[in-house]
């Protein structure tokens, strides 16, 4: 149905929904993304810097603890030879963000996503601007000392953290301000990785919940130049070089499907034990403080046999990904890097979770290959190619954004042949971690335990499927605008159907044409002022109604409803604004919300079977 344009509204009625208005609504709606946007160009640019000089610091501080030398090389840690020392090296690093986290802000513990996620939904995404400074660098000390983090998940706290000042420190509304948060997010991913379309899909799938051009248009600006900026200061190409994969599709299917069973359990079960381990250490009879360092004392336990596990890892991921370890180091990696992340960070330390769950999860993907290999002669599969696609599916499942890592896996390669594999194995993945995990998942258990509730799945709003016309009320409760205040309430106290029903009625004049609107709240008010009720209800009510029009939709109506603090609109016809053609209550919008129940809810048996109706159970 097509708006048609109408004249100008008749004197004291008001409507947000005629055209001037709407053209003017739009005009500044159109103002607000390209500022917007404009903002998120600079939040992109600054996010690239800013994960350029965390990693070179991750580096610096690498190079110096491990090898004792003045330089931002960056230098993995498992090729020190320090002897036990390493063992002590971690939990130094532990002991200095402990008492950052306590007497700077418990905001640096954890991995970041969760702590953004709650800015957004209960602070109205505002970040204290102490954790733009404080995260990074506390990131930089843990991984620096060998934790077995990655730089992304502070970089996507820190990109947040930064669109938030911005938003903070410019007139913003909250839901601009959420745009500037994601975008900083988004940036900070992207310039890690440099991979710009999975940043902009996570940030919609764990911090914004929905899809609408107001936010899309900044996230692609914002996460694009963080992209160039990453290109422009450490090369263009994917984030790992690895050799040509063979995916095997579509003969390898079974095994792909396989894999997804399995990842998904991983998922679902690395989730679960970190938060377990987490449980532990708030058990212990020490400080808060000294938990890190305790964390950090295991990682170095860890680290002394498995110098791998030390650090981000990257190198040790490209090595999976280039099939150049054995099983035998496969299985090892798989296992005592998750120890490692599960003791140092459900510690309470800083660091982020992708690198180090990818660099597990590929390492059981490669697993997988080659035990397949020695188990089914002929089947041949390719450990690379099956590490890269458990890569994805591993994390997609536990933090809930599958599509996001699946378009990430394909990035850091840029093999278009992975992403059928990466398709099927990640959203197996992603059934069975629902399946085990129907509430939560890594990212919202933390903010769960709070006693915050996060509703990671979105859809589009029924109300603006449907227009006016389809909800509003043909039968319209109306009054004779000259009628006596005290003969409605006496005829309301006497509970006659056509007036206990509703709670306003429309007031007419004698030939049906809208006048005005009268609810019981007006009455009571009117009776206070003059107790015998002689005023009329045209005097007592409202002569400005806020009206509606049967050709826009239900979702515009009802935001006019809750912006004027009403509960009902008389609905009008757009060629004479006094013309009373229908009425829209809380009712037509419960109408909606049935509608789409019924929908997800009522099974219909099909042609095969007699008509009928039964309720799927909730």
């Amino acid at each position: 149905m097509t708006h048609a344009e109408g004249p100008p509204k008749a004197a004291g009625l008001k409507a947000t929904s005629n055209t001037w208005e709407d053209s003017k609504l739009q005009a500044s709606a159109n103002f607000r993304t390209a500022l917007v946007s404009f903002l998120a160009a600079g939040i992109g640019l600054l996010a690239g810097v800013i994960a350029y000089v965390l990693q070179k610091l991750i580096a610096f501080l690498t190079t110096l603890v491990f090898y004792h030398r003045l330089t931002a090389d960056t230098m993995s840690p498992r090729n020190a030879h320090l002897g036990l020392w390493i063992i002590l090296i971690p939990a130094l690093g532990g002991v200095i963000v402990g008492f950052m986290a306590k007497y700077g802000s418990s905001k640096i513990k954890g991995h970041g996503i969760p702590e953004a996620m709650e800015a957004v939904l209960f602070n109205r995404s505002r970040i204290q601007p102490r954790v733009a400074i404080l995260k990074p660098l506390s990131a930089a000390i843990a991984i620096g000392t060998g934790g077995p983090f990655g730089a992304e998940g502070p970089i996507i706290q820190t990109g947040g953290a930064i669109g938030s000042l911005i938003g903070q420190v410019l007139h913003t509304t909250a839901s601009e301000r959420k745009v500037l948060l994601a975008c900083g997010a988004a940036a900070g991913m992207s310039a890690t990785f440099s991979t710009p379309i999975a940043g902009v899909i996570l940030a919609i799938e764990l911090l914004l919940f929905e899809f609408k051009s107001r936010s899309f248009i900044p996230l692609v600006i914002a996460s694009t130049l963080a992209a160039a900026v990453h290109m422009q200061l450490l090369g263009i190409g994917p984030m790992f070089q690895v050799a040509p994969m063979n995916f095997d599709i579509p003969r390898a299917l079974p095994f792909y499907a396989l894999l997804g069973v399995i990842c998904g359990l991983a998922a679902s079960g690395f989730s679960k034990a970190l938060y377990w381990v987490e449980d532990q250490f708030e058990k212990l009879p020490v400080d808060e403080v000294w938990w890190p360092a305790i964390g950090g004392f295991g990682l170095g336990v860890i680290g002394y046999f498995v110098p791998r596990v030390l650090g981000v890892g990257y190198d040790t991921i490209g090595d999976i990904l280039n099939a150049n370890l054995g099983l035998k180091l496969l299985i090892v990696l798989a296992l005592a890097k998750s120890v490692a992340l599960m003791v140092s960070l459900g510690a309470g330390t800083s660091g982020g979770l992708l690198a180090p769950m990818f660099l597990s999860s590929a390492a059981l993907g490669g697993v997988f290959a080659i035990s397949i290999n020695k188990l089914v002669p002929g089947a041949a599969l390719s450990a690379g190619a099956f590490a890269l696609v458990a890569m994805g599916a591993v994390f997609g499942a536990a933090s809930r954004a599958t599509f996001s890592f699946i378009i990430f896996a394909f990035e850091i390669t840029r093999d278009y042949n992975s992403v059928l594999p990466l398709m099927l194995v990640c959203v197996i993945a992603d059934g069975i971690a629902i399946l085990l995990m129907p509430k939560t998942s890594i990212m919202t258990e933390k903010l769960t335990r709070r006693g915050l509730r996060i509703h990671q799945e979105f859809e589009p709003d029924i109300l603006q499927q449907f227009w006016v016309a389809d909800m509003m009320e043909k039968q319209v409760p109306t009054l004779h605008a000259d009628m006596r205040v005290g003969e409605l309430a006496e005829r309301v106290s006497r509970h006659e159907p056509e007036f206990a029903r509703h709670h306003g009625f429309v007031l007419v004049d004698e030939t049906g044409r809208l006048e005005g609107v009268i609810t019981r709240h007006d009455v009571y008010h009117a009776l206070q002022a003059d107790p015998l009720g002689e005023m009329t209800v045209l005097e007592a009510g409202n002569r400005s109604p806020v009206i509606a029009y049967p050709d826009e939709s239900l979702h515009d109506a009802v935001a006019r409803m809750v912006g004027n603090d009403i509960g009902r609109l008389p609905v009008v016809a757009r060629d004479d604004p006094r013309h009373i053609v229908g009425y829209v209550e809380r009712r037509s919008i419960m109408a909606a919300r049935l509608y789409r129940h019924r929908e997800e809810h009522e099974l219909e048996t099909g042609w095969l079977g007699r008509p009928r109706k039964q309720a799927l159970s909730q």
